[in-house]
């Protein structure tokens, strides 16, 4: 029986029913992934009540925009803050949380991309299984990570004009009088219909590849815990050695290792 991780991988099996159960994602990139989620739907109900208020409330108390105005400020911080914390594990996190599942730095993840797009355009009949992320979800998921900077950017930039003087107006103020304020606030809500069209889709494929593959990837979001063939923990692990050691850290390691030996 080999282990994993501390994971027994039962080898007395074929290999197709040879499983493991894996620990893939981490709890702060689940709480991180959970917190956005539920941010932009509250972001883009509010944002759009804002934008075209249908709400109308005939009680002479009520003060629906400015009570939609503080969710929304509230649910930006959240979102903010999830955001750094899924940034910050893109480098501190376990392999499958690295930027290196996000962003292709190797041939081999650039011709699965090219596969899971023959797979979604119907020219494939299976997935290619991965453990974390396949290349071509982690490419659009960098693209949409990059969108949300900009929408917190843009946000923060349109909240220091209504904020008044204080560190937000400090750091963003200057903005507008580089770029004009209403094509930064039509930029801000259009973003917000990118994101709708991303979260379809990725409830779509989520469940489709959970379908095809039968490996626990919804729960997983739930548990972290996927469960994963052997000889697919196996391929990962050595491509996994690879990255290590062709990485910038390593070489650097192993640059300073030999300077240290000729000076010694």
């Amino acid at each position: 029986m080999a282990t994993t991780r501390g994971i027994p991988i039962v080898a007395d099996q074929p290999p197709e029913q040879c499983l493991a159960r894996v620990y893939v994602w981490q709890l702060p990139v689940r709480v991180s992934h959970w917190l956005i989620f539920f941010a932009i739907i509250s972001l883009s109900f509010t944002g759009y009540y804002m934008h075209n208020p249908f709400i109308i409330s005939r009680a002479p108390t009520t003060y629906m925009m400015g009570t939609m105005r503080y969710i929304h400020i509230i649910s930006g911080y959240i979102f903010l803050a999830a955001f750094m914390m899924r940034v910050y594990y893109f480098v501190a996190g376990n392999y499958w949380a690295s930027w290196r599942f996000f962003i292709p730095t190797d041939r081999q993840r650039l011709k699965t991309a090219r596969e899971m797009f023959k797979y979604y355009s119907f020219l494939r009949r299976e997935p290619v299984r991965q453990v974390g992320h396949n290349a071509l979800a982690g490419m659009t998921y960098s693209f949409i990570f990059f969108l949300m900077a900009l929408e917190i950017l843009t946000g923060l930039v349109l909240y220091s004009q209504v904020r008044g003087p204080g560190l937000a107006r400090t750091l963003f103020g200057w903005v507008p009088g580089i770029i004009d304020i209403q094509y930064l606030r039509l930029f801000h809500f259009l973003c917000m219909f990118a994101f709708i069209a991303f979260a379809i889709h990725h409830v779509y494929s989520a469940i489709l590849v959970s379908i095809e593959e039968r490996n626990g990837l919804l729960e997983s979001m739930f548990s972290g815990f996927k469960f994963v063939q052997g000889y697919e923990l196996e391929e990962q692990e050595q491509r996994r050695q690879i990255l290590l050691k062709t990485s910038l850290p390593s070489r650097i390691a192993r640059w300073w290792s030999s300077r240290k030996k000729k000076g010694a």
